[in-house]
């Protein structure tokens, strides 16, 4: 006896409702939202610029087909590249997180909400060109920031309480489902068109963690997310066409995301939206890092000089004991091989072997020319994590939110020098008045690894002021990148 199956069309899943009202009916009024988008801004550019420095992720960069330049296109910050705006938002998310030195978002999921800027700043671009081509009204880096808020802010609350990590998926998911929200109202869609955009984001064949994790730790990782924004592009360009979406693409019986890819399991909230992501994120200002580690980090910097004070070397150091949150061991705590710069990134023993040693952690310090020095592993196989329930615990709580490592070195003789401990790194929310001229003086280094010094006068003047910038249209602001 064959069971009846309702083929009634359902109303929208409600995730997809709150999204989309957010998106096209909240007035962001906070002026720290506002400040701090401007620092997030600038910050990720400068993270881009410097990944131009690199060749691996150079060479992923340009046109589909070379030599391609599209009229009124978007241009991408750096280059003399003029792409659409799919292409332009893969570069410019590339780029941005190709060194793991863009911000932060630590919760059940982890994430970088800036990697949404590759479909925002692209979109927002090519919309401002085309607009003063016809003659009309450009678009402007308010709006830019506006829509970076949103974009961090649907990613960061769905993170608060619901882990794609723990099933296999990667956090990209949540780039793409927040690029596209965003993206579709700066599209102009209508509320249901935005509706189908989102819908269309849930139901695209999700990024696996794999290329995080050992064996297959590589370099996706680092354009994961630019392949996640540039797709939202796409897929609200699609919805603006009049495709159709799917109201219960989340909670359909067997066939929704729920149950194929979440276990059965519903997103759960802790908070409607507004702007707490973009005034609590995270800046990597001082170390190119996985955030889990900065704070270790940071204590190994510190022990550096301690060591060189008490007259001691790496060579009589027996132990050493990262007391450490739970994600931390999840995610980098890795011994054994490490076969690439992205591997690198995500050991914590590697991101505190290189500061102990050198009393530095820069990109540079990844490559192969620097990990081939045998003193590196050496030190990493004295080194083991343990977990702190208390530091667990105040990773999790949304009123602290801290990232908390603490490190004791053990000598052969016996001896120990006493346990340092960093609760907050220097980008956190508690930090922010030590480490905004930190990230401001950040910014400046990476401009400078790109334009001669009139071109970064010009781009700082509009940058560190806020109603400058605010009002400028995006591509006047954009051009000021052009190389």
């Amino acid at each position: 006896m064959s069971s009846h199956i309702s083929n009634v069309r359902p109303k929208p899943d409600r995730v997809l409702v709150d999204i989309v009202d957010y998106v096209a009916k909240y007035k962001v009024k906070s002026a720290v939202a506002y400040e701090t988008a401007r620092n997030c801004l600038i910050d990720t550019l400068g993270c881009g610029l410097e990944a131009l420095e690199y060749p691996a992720c150079t060479k992923l960069l340009g046109p589909i087909v070379p030599g391609t330049v599209v009229p009124n296109g978007a241009k991408v910050p750096g280059t003399q590249f003029q792409l659409d705006p799919v292409q332009a938002a893969f570069n410019i998310g590339a780029m941005i997180r190709w060194l793991d030195f863009n911000d932060t978002w630590l919760a059940a999921e982890w994430g970088h909400p800036s990697d949404n800027l590759g479909g925002i700043l692209a979109t927002a671009d090519w919309l401002s060109r085309n607009a003063v081509a016809a003659g009309g009204k450009p678009v402007t880096m308010k709006d830019v920031l506006t829509a970076m808020i949103k974009a961090h802010e649907i990613q960061g609350c769905i993170a608060l309480e619901n882990s794609f990590n723990k099933v296999g998926l990667d956090h990209v998911v949540l780039v793409k489902v927040a690029s596209t929200a965003v993206v579709a109202q700066m599209l102009g869609l209508s509320r249901d068109e935005i509706l189908n955009a989102v819908s269309l984001a849930w139901v695209d064949g999700q990024s696996l963690r794999t290329y995080r994790h050992s064996p297959n730790t590589g370099s996706r990782k680092s354009w994961a997310a630019g392949d996640a924004t540039s797709r939202a592009v796409r897929l609200a360009l699609i919805a603006k066409t009049g495709e159709m979406g799917y109201p219960s693409v989340l909670s359909a019986k067997t066939w929704g995301f729920y149950d194929v890819l979440f276990k059965g399991n519903a997103f759960k909230f802790q908070r409607p939206y507004g702007s707490y992501v973009m005034e609590n994120v995270l800046f990597k200002i001082s170390f190119p890092a996985e955030f889990h580690a900065q704070t270790a980090v940071e204590a190994a910097m510190t022990l550096h000089g301690e060591l060189a004070r008490a007259g001691r070397s790496p060579d009589d150091i027996a132990r050493i004991t990262i007391r450490t949150h739970e994600a931390c061991i999840r995610i980098i705590d890795k011994k054994g091989p490490l076969n690439n710069p992205a591997d690198r990134d995500h050991c914590i023993q590697y991101m505190v072997a290189v500061p102990l040693l050198f009393g530095r952690l820069t990109a540079g310090d990844y490559e192969d020319g620097v990990a081939s020095d045998p003193r590196i592993d050496k030190l990493r196989d004295k080194i083991v994590c343990v977990e702190d329930k208390q530091f667990t615990k105040d990773y999790h709580d949304p009123e602290k939110r801290s990232i908390a490592n603490a490190l004791t070195v053990e000598f052969k003789d016996g001896k120990t020098l006493k346990e340092v401990v960093v609760e907050y790194p220097i980008g956190h929310a508690r930090r922010r008045r030590d480490g905004i001229p930190l990230l401001e003086a950040k910014f400046r280094t990476n401009l400078a690894r790109r334009f001669p010094a009139r071109q970064q006068q010009a781009i700082l003047a509009v940058s560190l002021k806020q109603k400058a910038l605010e009002a400028m249209p995006v591509h006047e602001y954009v051009d000021l990148y052009v190389i």
